[in-house]
């Protein structure tokens, strides 16, 4: 078994797409209509659906915006350097909404973005990605 998707209900699926494939970086890797019950979903990711985890970001027609609710966290990114990463999606019209720096209690290294909905992305520096909050 592996995870294959999470999926994100999204107000504006071009404005989403925009972000995370022109600010994280991510790859469009397929879209699809459903006309009979009015949604469109859109799946990116940074690898083939057949390797990777990614996302589907879905746009029920006419909705555009949602109550996140106190039950989401977040999504977790690994990058390679956390700061340079930070100061490419701020001049990509991101929001860093927590700036880099160790974890509360702990030494990795993390930040937290904001997408157009307001979902969290916590970006984790990939030398400590998967190895706990210690680092």
């Amino acid at each position: 078994m592996r995870i294959l998707h999470t999926m994100l209900r999204v107000g504006d699926l071009q404005r989403s797409i925009a972000f995370y494939t022109d600010v994280m970086g991510m790859k469009l890797l397929r879209q699809s209509e459903n006309t009979e019950y009015q949604y469109t979903l859109a799946f990116v990711g940074y690898g083939a659906e057949t390797d990777e985890a990614v996302l589907e970001l879905t746009y029920n027609w006419g909705k555009d915006s949602y109550d996140l609710g106190d039950g989401y966290g977040h999504i977790a990114i690994a990058v390679d350097d956390i700061y340079a990463t930070c100061d490419k999606i701020r001049q990509q019209g991101g929001t860093i909404s927590r700036e880099p720096g160790p974890v509360k209690g702990g030494t990795t290294i993390i930040a937290f973005v904001r997408d157009p909905d307001n979902y969290a992305i916590e970006l984790i520096e990939k030398k400590a990605a998967g190895q706990g909050l210690e680092g």
